[in-house]
């Protein structure tokens, strides 16, 4: 899934009238639509993730005071973005939950295990996309279904737009940026340990952070 971040020296110049927002008055206030920039129209298509230059992570407060980071480096995805008509964009994320990697091999031991991410059970997580609308100038909010332990619940996505280039070898690359925040309760993983003054040692809120590099998929790729 390679997406989104922000603006980038070598992005292309925005025409002076691209992505303006237009305003029309609703009920006595004032409604505003953004446009897509014509200048994305040209992205449209097929993009292959680039894992030496992606990050698909997490991270967490521990023991209220600290936050604990880490990543999925095993994963697959698929990504269609539409320059043109954003909703008609979609992406669809697999992550191998046993290759969690926090750097600290005690820690990834006990977050495969039954109390997080049950490895042995639920090998994947998924992600699945099934609406995405421009909310802002170069935001993009794609809601989709995430599955966690075959528990499924929509989250809102929020990607932002970093910019495209073309790079030394000839292929065309693309970044995004995004993140959402759920609650890891909701999904089964229900670990509850407490310190003495009564908060949680790991906080239900996790925050899910996609650092997104793709390259066009060509034909014949």
């Amino acid at each position: 899934m390679k997406l989104f971040g922000r603006n980038s020296p070598h992005r292309h110049a925005q025409p002076p009238d691209a992505s303006v927002a237009t305003t029309a008055p609703v009920a006595g206030a004032t409604a505003t639509a953004v446009l897509p920039d014509p200048a994305l129209a040209h992205l449209t298509g097929e993009w292959m993730i680039d894992p030496a230059h992606s990050r698909v992570g997490f991270s967490v407060r521990h023991a209220m005071v600290t936050t604990v980071r880490g990543a999925f480096p095993q994963y697959e995805s698929r990504l269609y973005f539409d320059g043109r008509e954003p909703e008609r964009s979609r992406a669809d994320l697999v992550l191998y939950t046993a290759s969690v990697d926090t750097g600290v091999e005690q820690r990834d031991a006990h977050l495969v295990g039954r109390q997080f991410l049950d490895s042995a059970s639920y090998p994947r997580m998924t992600f699945t996309s099934t609406a995405v609308r421009l909310v802002g100038k170069d935001v993009y909010r794609m809601t989709g279904d995430l599955t966690i332990k075959d528990t499924t619940r929509p989250v809102d996505l929020d990607l932002t737009y970093i910019g495209h280039v073309t790079d030394a070898f000839g292929d065309e690359r693309v970044g995004f940026d995004g993140t959402t925040t759920i609650n890891r309760l909701d999904w089964g993983l229900t670990y509850e340990a407490r310190i003495a003054q009564g908060g949680a040692m790991v906080s239900e809120t996790v925050r899910l952070q996609f650092d997104i590099a793709a390259i066009r998929v060509t034909t014949g790729a």
